[in-house]
């Protein structure tokens, strides 16, 4: 079984958000945690997300959530080589507000594994302009949604079955090239 690891971005995911939810109910999920949700520092944050992979026995797959996407872009390659894939919803843009600017710029190269860019064509906190280039810089499959907000709580997004099935199609994704399992016979 592959570990997710869920990524909840600025102000962390509250409950009944899909990233809690999925952080109860998927086995293998483990969820980050932050120590300044609220005045995020990029080397911090970074640090606790390449912690969090590390400490997995195998390869993971990412959910991450707003500041977490771009939280994910700055991870240095040798800790992108344990990522085997990632959800990347509703990613922010650390340039439009002042508390999150120390995670700008963001990163616009490739991510060395398959990726999927969720946006919304009405984020009030990352035009879908902006999102979609991110996913063309990263490498990303672009998934926009219409009129889904920031695709949080307040935007209705509690269960979220879409975000499951794409999320479980980077996971058998990566369980088919994962390598084979060594018998014990």
């Amino acid at each position: 079984m592959i570990p997710i690891v869920i990524v909840p971005g600025w102000q962390d995911s509250p409950p009944g958000h899909w990233q809690s939810l999925w952080a109860a109910e998927l086995p293998g999920a483990v969820r980050v945690q932050q120590d300044d949700w609220i005045a995020p520092s990029r080397s911090a944050w970074v640090e606790s997300i390449a912690d969090t992979i590390l400490a997995q026995n195998e390869p993971v797959v990412i959910a991450a959530h707003s500041l977490g996407c771009v939280a994910i872009a700055h991870l240095s390659p040798n800790v992108a080589a344990h990522i085997q894939g990632a959800l990347l919803v509703a990613p922010a843009d650390p340039e439009r507000r002042g508390v999150l600017a120390d995670f700008a710029p963001v990163p616009y190269q490739r991510l060395p594994y398959n990726s999927i860019v969720v946006a919304s064509n009405t984020d009030p906190f990352c035009p879908v302009r902006t999102s979609g280039a991110y996913a063309r810089a990263w490498g990303s499959e672009f998934v926009r949604l219409q009129n889904a907000g920031h695709i949080n709580l307040d935007a209705g997004f509690g269960p979220w079955p879409l975000g499951l099935a794409l999320l479980q199609s980077l996971i058998i994704e990566a369980e088919s090239h994962a390598p084979p399992v060594a018998s014990t016979v």
